[in-house]
């Protein structure tokens, strides 16, 4: 994990000392509503609908012990004794008073954490793979070239106002869990045929009001440019994206209205004046990042370890949780392991307090006291020796955290939707819970299998329901909440966008209506290994929506 250096920590202070006078300024009549706003949204602070909502930057999902009990503090002390993680691998917290939000930006730089540029038209936080560094099928550990990019994008004075938000990810490994193109800019890590390490650049991608899959625009991009590169992008996006309308403000809409071969022709002659400038990276300056890194004392250990088989053998219910939450690792030995914060009856992504106290001393005694966070709004420990894996699981089993539930239908990622947000048009948390309860049979599940389900308040797509297997959007009809259905939505190298099926369906109406879609799946799956979307793509979506109409006509 990144270790803060004096400049970090100081741009953090300061940081805090600017909002806090902002804030005393405010507060006292002295800055209007409007001047206010940018300054609130850059440090993290949203008006929701009940109450101001921080949300705290975890740049590329990483943290350690000492900042989760910091997080578990700030929950108790000034919010209800809960945080909410986001699709964007970071922390919401939704009920802290106004005045004291500086307070609590005071006590996470303790900690080298802040919540600089969590929210407004700039640059957020930049998502990585979760298993980043520890999965298998990597190619490049994308870790150090996340952390170039945070200190490359923060409070960059020409992008610091953009036409609307921008978000980036990257993926070190072909599977591509970081959902690249869907991002304004996506990065795959690839080397070239002499060696040299570098990205795949995907640019317009996003959900929202106009969901598309981005673009390629350059096939290798060598990873001493990327930051060079990454400028000539936002400069042709500065100076060509919208400003007189946000629902057309995005990249996404710039590349469509430009064309592909004119958006990546303007790139490269943008890039043409600043390859081999100031802002390339040798391989000093990322030896230097990366040096300040720590590394896992790995130990060498057998990869199969006869006391972990006997617990296999000997108790069902870790076997399940072994083989739904626990993932392989690079070194012989070791696993990760998804930490799952969806059981039912409790809102996807929600953790307390003295359950975020409890994964933190998990993590310091199984996983070299550090943890990550997935877009997918689970948590992570990277690094667990196979050996540990029942202790760890024992442990988050009196946490109330063993789910075995990692893919499964009740893995359901949703927004705070209209509980909390003032932009949705329908709730998001209760509809996840009824899904969940009409699911809540292990055996079932796991017949049932691999099935993404994804539920989003509103068009802005929070929940990223456009690429679940199933999504679920929140629509006002008339004043009520009804609730629009899609099937066939992925991410990963081959993501494509889900097909709405038809009609939207009345909240009560939606759990009857997923059982349905089941039911297609089932009997239409050509053998138990076929997942639902590989269905969904072989037989298409006419099969599911006669089923599911069936249950409306009758």
């Amino acid at each position: 994990m990144y270790q803060y250096d004096t400049i970090d920590r100081s741009l953090v202070r300061n940081r805090v000392d600017q909002f806090r006078r902002q804030t005393e300024r405010f507060l006292s009549g002295a800055l209007t509503e409007d001047e206010f706003r940018p300054l609130r949204l850059q440090n993290g602070l949203y008006v929701q609908r009940h109450a101001p909502m921080l949300r705290v930057a975890i740049p590329y999902g990483m943290l350690n012990a000492t900042q989760l009990r910091r997080l578990a503090h700030i929950a108790r002390t000034y919010d209800r004794g809960y945080g909410h993680f986001s699709t964007r691998q970071n922390i919401q917290f939704n009920w802290p008073a106004l005045a004291r939000v500086p307070d609590i930006l005071g006590e996470l730089a303790e900690v080298d954490m802040h919540a600089i540029q969590t929210s407004g038209n700039c640059i957020r936080n930049t998502t990585v793979d979760h298993l980043a560094g520890v999965a298998p099928d990597e190619v490049l550990n994308p870790l150090v070239y996340a952390e170039l990019i945070r200190q490359w994008s923060t409070l960059h004075p020409e992008f610091a106002f953009l036409p609307r938000k921008f978000k980036i990810a990257l993926s070190g490994s072909p599977e591509d869990r970081a959902a690249v193109m869907v991002h304004d800019i996506g990065l795959k890590a690839v080397f070239d045929y002499d060696g040299r390490p570098g990205f795949t650049v995907v640019v317009g991608g996003g959900l929202g009001r106009t969901p598309i899959i981005g673009h390629v625009v350059r096939e290798f991009l060598p990873a001493t440019h990327l930051l060079t590169y990454l400028d000539a992008i936002l400069r042709v996006y500065n100076l060509h994206g919208r400003r007189d309308n946000k629902y057309k403000a995005r990249i996404k809409i710039l590349v469509k209205e430009l064309g592909v071969a004119e958006f990546r022709r303007q790139v490269e002659h943008e890039w043409s004046f600043l390859e081999g400038g100031p802002g390339t990276l040798p391989p000093s300056e990322i030896a230097r990042v990366d040096a300040r890194f720590t590394r896992p004392a790995y130990r060498s250990l057998p990869q199969v370890s006869t006391g972990l088989e006997r617990h296999l053998r000997d108790d069902a219910a870790f076997a399940r949780w072994v083989a739904r939450n626990v993932h392989p690792h690079r070194m012989s030995g070791y696993a990760a392991v998804t930490i799952s914060l969806k059981k039912t009856g409790v809102p996807p992504g929600d953790i307390t307090a003295a359950q975020m106290d409890g994964v933190a001393d998990l993590a310091e005694r199984c996983s070299f006291g550090e943890l990550r966070v997935t877009h997918e709004q689970n948590l992570v420990l990277a690094d667990v020796e196979r050996d540990a894996l029942f202790r760890l699981w024992t442990g988050l089993t009196a946490l109330d955290l063993a789910a075995a539930n990692r893919g499964l239908i009740t893995n359901v990622i949703a927004c705070p939707g209209g509980d909390f947000c003032s932009l949705a048009n329908a709730v998001s948390i209760p509809v996840a819970a009824a899904i969940q309860q009409r699911f809540d049979d292990l055996d079932y599940l796991h017949d049932v299998g691999e099935v993404d389900l994804n539920i989003s308040g509103c068009m802005n797509s929070c929940g990223h329901h456009h690429v679940g297997h199933i999504g679920i959007l929140g629509v006002d009809k008339n004043g009520q909440e009804w609730y629009q259905i899609s099937i066939g939505g992925r991410q990963g190298p081959d993501a494509s966008l889900g097909k709405v099926i038809g009609p939207s369906f009345a909240r009560a109406d939606v759990p009857d209506v997923i059982e349905r879609l089941v039911e297609v799946y089932l009997r239409e799956r050509d053998s138990d290994a076929e997942r639902f979307i590989d269905t969904v793509q072989r037989v298409g979506v006419e099969p599911f929506k006669r089923n599911v109409y069936a249950l409306v006509d009758q």
